[in-house]
């Protein structure tokens, strides 16, 4: 199984530094997610270590190798990337989608082989997509679309899969089939999976190993239980909240401050009241 770690990693767009001096290193066989708020490095992070983004300083070592000397099918071999929000060409269907994800092992000595078919009709049996294959992805709903470019990952057959907000634009429905096909894939098959999420509820629910990133670095990374805290909440989102014990799968679950109908205000301004009539009378 490959190892992805980084050392003294500095990331940034021209002048601009966005990540400073991190060290990171990914859980083999685990499912980590990189928590933030907007803006703070975690799509960077994450495309940096995809080496779809040269650093400035240090390194992204996979599997004991610097992942920038190495040649780009051997990285594809070995770690699959699914980026924020992809587009496909009009008209490509499923299985031509799906099929891309055996473009690593292709080359002028060899060609489409049985074992390359036998590896995308597994991608498509594993995402429920089988029935779908010859419909066009653009004729697809969110849900199924974001399952077809989870199935050309698979079809790549790699160890690692980073996914940039898998979940982005889906109702809850679809969020949850999204998170509980990648949660099988690490449970099942021992996939390493990394993925950026904003839903802070649903990463400690599905995340063996939490990152947390904060003005530049990681601020805390662990156990769910250990890392998502009231303290963490103010700090790395500037948000006040109750953190409780999710009653199902006993993972944390925050609940956020802030205007509504709240029932404790309710009961409160209600009582208050009470005590002021009883007061007149």
């Amino acid at each position: 199984m490959e190892s992805l770690l980084a050392n003294n990693l500095t990331l940034g767009y021209g002048d601009q530094v966005i990540i400073d001096s991190l060290d990171i290193q990914i859980p083999k066989g685990k499912v980590t997610v990189l928590i933030g708020g907007n803006g703070c490095g975690k799509s960077t992070l994450l495309r940096s270590l995809a080496r779809l983004l040269k650093p400035k300083s240090g390194e992204v070592i996979l599997d004991s190798a610097d992942i920038s000397k190495m040649r780009t099918k051997d990285v594809a071999k070995k770690m699959a990337i699914l980026p924020q929000s992809p587009t496909t060409p009009e008209g490509l269907t499923v299985y031509q989608l799906v099929k891309q994800g055996r473009y690593p092992y292709q080359s002028w000595a060899k060609r489409w082989s049985v074992e390359d078919e036998e590896a995308v009709t597994k991608a498509l049996h594993d995402t429920n997509l089988t029935e779908l294959k010859d419909r066009s992805v653009d004729s697809l709903s969110g849900g199924q679309r974001q399952r077809a470019w989870i199935a050309m990952t698979l079809a790549q057959n790699t160890d690692l899969i980073l996914l940039d907000e898998p979940t982005t634009y889906l109702d809850m429905t679809h969020q949850i089939d999204i998170l509980d096909l990648l949660f099988d894939l690490n449970q099942d098959n021992g996939r390493t999976v990394v993925m950026v999420l904003h839903d802070i509820n649903l990463a400690c629910r599905y995340a063996d190993h939490i990152v947390a990133v904060k003005d530049k670095e990681v601020y805390a990374q662990g156990k769910p239980e250990e890392v998502v805290t009231c303290d963490l909440m103010q700090h790395v989102f500037e948000m006040n909240c109750d953190v409780r014990q999710d009653p199902l799968f006993g993972t944390p679950m925050c609940i956020p401050h802030g205007k509504g109908r709240c029932l404790i205000k309710q009961a409160q301004a209600e009582a208050q009241s009470q005590q002021q009539t009883q007061t007149v009378s």
